[in-house]
């Protein structure tokens, strides 16, 4: 090696971009983040390909999308297309919240679509299925979408589900332009489909379900006009974890969720039957010996639950730890005499408003079962992180 080579003074700038890909990504604080790319036009490039994610400040949480901030102006088609332009390798985007942005606004997805896993439109109350063509040509690897109040329709979510075919999680609450038939081509399009929300869709009976993929494990269908055919058509892959039918339609007889219990949902965990008001013994009996592995089951207001319905729970369910019973008006004494002296592993009684229960048979039930929580509010896990609460 030469003298000259040993006097060669080296620098961060040197540095090749894995390099200095490697060191911005392990920035801890948000402002260098946010100042790495003021260097030079090079660690702008090093900034702009290293971001995988993206979500605009008017954008609501997921978990809590009642709440729209309102602390940035809403974001134009043309504020989107300069940032969708510059961070190309985005991975995960969420335009929640963009109430001003329109069909066309999606033609900017060009750029990050074929990298895209992620996607939420909620309350894009302007997308149409126009823009759901374009998000089926430009995004090809979506796993995840939420059109929660978009005005999608069937034919819009047919195009979707035949372009996005490792498609696993698709939110379509409050989406009322959507019917049973865009619901069968989701089902039988992507085989690997494993939670769907269709909350408050009024136009779905369930049936489109029919034959599903047996990865299904999460379906929340609160507040839908489902039918008993249409309930089958939903456990009918047979991998089903999670279910929520509160609200279910009045086209629900007694022994209307008898098929729950037939086996097929025998993964099941947690059940949501609030305001199942028809629901009667008969088919509490049989998804109480059908469903062993279930954990928490809410039968608040099913007023049609009588004795031999509770003695079943008590008797059948072993694995339960959580049991919703708020203002269930055929609860009494020796209903809850039965959960009592079953039950084994339950661990929260949620219970307030059942006027059969006399205070004695309260106290005789918190006197015998200590190792029981009495909670008088409701509270039910409905989030998608479901398996986690399974594997407690």
């Amino acid at each position: 090696m030469s003298e000259s080579d040993n006097n060669v003074e080296t620098s961060i700038i040197h540095l090749p971009d894995d390099c200095l890909s490697f060191i911005f990504q392990r920035l801890d604080s948000v402002a260098d983040h946010d100042s790495f790319g003021l260097t030079c036009h090079r660690w702008l490039n090093i900034q702009n390909i290293s971001r995988r994610s993206l979500q605009f400040q008017c954008s609501f949480s997921v978990l809590n999308p009642s709440s729209l901030s309102q602390t940035n102006p809403d974001v134009s088609s043309h504020h989107l297309h300069r940032l969708l332009t510059r961070f190309q390798w985005l991975e995960h985007l969420s335009l929640s919240g963009c109430t001003v942005l329109n069909d066309s606004s999606l033609d900017s997805l060009r750029y990050p679509g074929a990298r895209l896993h992620t996607l939420y439109l909620d309350c894009c109350f302007g997308i149409s299925d126009d823009g759901i063509s374009t998000i089926a040509s430009f995004c090809p690897n979506l796993s995840v979408v939420s059109l929660y109040r978009c005005n999608i329709s069937d034919i819009g979510l047919e195009t979707l589900a035949r372009a996005s075919l490792s498609l696993k999680c698709v939110n379509l609450s409050y989406c009322p332009l959507v019917s049973d038939f865009g619901i069968k081509a989701l089902s039988q399009a992507c085989l690997q489909l494993e939670s769907v929300k269709i909350s408050n869709c009024k136009s779905i009976t369930g049936v489109g379900f029919s034959g599903c993929s047996p990865t299904l494990g999460y379906v929340d269908a609160d507040s839908c006009q489902l039918e008993p055919k249409g309930i089958t058509g939903i456990i009918s892959g047979g991998g089903i974890e999670f279910l929520n039918i509160s609200g279910v339609s009045c086209y629900i007889r007694k022994d209307g969720l008898v098929p729950i219990g037939s086996g097929i949902a025998s993964k099941l965990r947690i059940l949501n039957l609030r305001m199942c008001r028809t629901v009667g013994d008969e088919s509490i009996e049989a998804i109480a010996k059908g469903c062993p592995l279930l954990q928490e089951w809410n039968l608040a207001l099913c007023h049609e639950v009588k004795i031999s319905g509770w003695e079943a729970v008590g008797k059948w369910c072993r694995n339960l730890k959580k049991l919703h019973v708020n203002r269930c008006r055929n609860l009494c004494d020796q209903g809850l005499l039965a959960l009592r002296c079953g039950c084994m592993n339950l661990q929260i009684l949620y219970m307030n408003g059942n006027a059969r229960l006399t205070p004695t048979a309260i106290e005789m039930f918190r006197l015998h079962r200590a190792d029981i929580t009495l909670r008088t509010e409701e509270m039910m896990v409905i989030g998608p992180d479901w398996r986690l609460y399974a594997q407690e």
